[in-house]
């Protein structure tokens, strides 16, 4: 007799067994794993735990004013003033006002009659790459909100196939780490919005353009957005088992009137659509044949006609009443993003250079010729990736494993690769011990510019440390930063003590620096001169 046959009528599967049957199913759907309530698990659920450290009354702590946040842009985004400004208004208003309305919701429970809010959603117009994403990005970490980010293309009207609008909301309470109400004021960033304006002349429904637009209406001003998605069938499943079982969430919503929406495009063909009304009326000498891009000047000329003559619904335009324009990079810009922005890109390749034990150093002279290549380009910022990696690919290919250990980039290596590229070639084919000792020098040079005391390593610790470096793999330069990174705390105490400024190491010094500083940062302060000027162990040692 099986062992279904050995149950009695009308006995149902145990919860072992219909935890299984559950596994299986939603095994087809993918990597899910499913714990039916009430049973032992390590986790409960896979819902995010709600951080008792993070609440959206942190939010309303929010006392920034335009110009402090100004001031952080300006650290990550050159240029584009006055689309830091009209965004830093932008935010502050929308916070304030949100803060204002909730302290009369904790004071009369609910918002009073004849409370309203116009929400200060925003439209950004600008070319790729002059840093658009980056403004809205470092705007949520400095005042603490979940930010998401996506490109509207991915999505379609409720109903077909493609992304849900709605799935938005939801990601915010993800980046909340399952907090509902820090969600519920966060700052959600679609981009490439214009991809969404259809033509007037389009016949038959469209799911991603005109449909995606009337989606986003009510989210943009006020509605709620279940937290799980009802296209979702493992998401219903757990919410039913959620109300079987009288837990889950006391919320099961999330309210978006808080939540600030920020959108952007580049919108080429929205200057002709803004031109040709200009010029109506101007024939002849009067009419402007140059085509000019979307700029501060004209941006100021865009009207919502025009808008909605670019494909946008009146009612769709009309959420977001705060324009903002980022204008065109110049050579000039981008030269300044690489020397004065945080994150530039040259400390990613001196970085990456680094790791093979070569120090590369740009000069004014090529950052200005970078800039000058990457214009022509038309990408913006991006360009300066594109442009870097074609002018130093082979320098990366060929230099990591030879002698040479520093490479300085000037408009001349620029200009002349090829040639300049043969002449590394050849120093790289140079005997190891040169490479060691050319090594050594930038080390001990960094060193004294960085601490104001001088290293000498002797030629026996030279040895040592080349035999060490080539056993390990690595270069000297960077076997030497790694040995003696703590060291200059000691040796700066030793020569405020002694007034010592050179010390020469040697093979019992590079084996153990912290057994040689140690004893002698007790000799000076011994006040033993001679332990001072000899290093411990080091009978070769001569004074500093």
């Amino acid at each position: 007799m099986s062992d279904d046959d050995k149950k009695g009528p009308g006995t149902g599967p145990t919860p072992e067994e219909l935890q299984r049957g559950l596994q299986e199913l939603f095994g087809k759907m993918g990597n899910v794993q499913w714990t039916m309530p009430g049973m032992n698990q390590e986790v409960e659920d896979d819902e995010p735990e709600v951080s008792d450290e993070r609440s959206a009354d942190s939010v309303f702590e929010f006392n920034y004013i335009p110009r402090d946040i100004k001031a952080h842009l300006d650290r990550f985004v050159i240029r584009q003033d006055e689309a830091k400004k009209a965004l830093s208004i932008a935010v502050c208003d929308h916070y304030n006002h949100a803060k204002y309305l909730r302290s009369l919701e904790n004071e009369h429970g609910k918002l009073p009659e004849g409370i309203e809010l116009q929400k200060q959603n925003v439209i950004v117009v600008g070319p790729t790459g002059v840093g658009k994403t980056y403004l809205i990005k470092h705007i949520a970490e400095l005042i603490g909100v979940p930010f998401v980010k996506a490109d509207a293309t991915k999505f379609s009207e409720t109903g077909y196939v493609g992304g849900d609008v709605d799935d938005l909301v939801r990601d915010l309470v993800q980046k909340a780490e399952g907090d509902v109400e820090l969600a519920e004021f966060g700052i959600i960033y679609i981009d490439e919005i214009d991809k969404l304006a259809t033509r007037s002349e389009m016949i038959g429904r469209d799911v991603s353009g005109r449909g995606v637009q009337t989606t986003l209406l009510k989210l943009m001003e006020e509605t709620e957005v279940p937290l799980t998605n009802p296209m979702d069938i493992r998401s219903q499943m757990k919410s039913m088992m959620n109300m079987q079982r009288g837990g889950g969430s006391a919320k099961d919503t999330v309210n978006t009137r808080h939540i600030l929406f920020i959108v952007s495009g580049a919108f080429s063909g929205l200057e002709k659509v803004v031109r040709k009304r200009l010029s109506e009326g101007q024939i002849g000498f009067g009419a402007d044949p140059v085509e000019r891009p979307m700029d501060g000047e004209l941006f100021n000329q865009v009207e919502t006609q025009d808008f909605i003559d670019f494909g946008f619904e009146a009612e769709f335009i009309g959420r977001l009443p705060v324009r903002v324009v980022c204008e065109k990079l110049s050579a000039a810009d981008l030269k300044n993003i690489m020397k004065f922005s945080e994150g530039s890109l040259l400390r990613q390749y001196e970085r990456e250079f680094e790791a093979y034990g070569i120090r590369a150093r740009f000069e004014d002279s090529a950052i200005g010729r970078i800039a000058d290549l990457a214009e022509k380009e038309n990408t913006g910022a991006r360009a300066l990736m594109t442009v870097c990696e074609c002018l130093l690919r082979d320098f990366k290919f060929e230099l990591p494993g030879t002698s040479v250990s520093e490479l300085t980039i000037t408009d001349k290596l620029i200009d002349g690769r090829e040639e300049l590229l043969e002449q590394y070639r050849e120093l790289g084919r140079q005997v190891d011990v040169e490479k060691a000792a050319h090594e050594l020098e930038v080390f001990c040079r960094d060193f004294r510019e960085e601490h104001g005391v001088e290293l000498v390593l002797t030629a026996e610790a030279l040895a040592q440390l080349t035999e060490e470096a080539a056993s390990q793999g690595r270069s000297l330069l960077q076997l030497c930063r790694q040995r003696f990174r703590d060291v200059q705390f000691g040796l700066k105490l030793i020569q405020k003590n002694t007034g010592r400024a050179c010390f020469e190491l040697g093979p019992e010094a590079v084996k153990d620096p912290d057994k040689y500083l140690s004893e002698l940062v007790v000799r000076s302060y011994r006040g033993d001169a001679a332990g001072t000027e000899d290093a411990p162990g080091d009978s070769d040692s001569h004074d500093g």
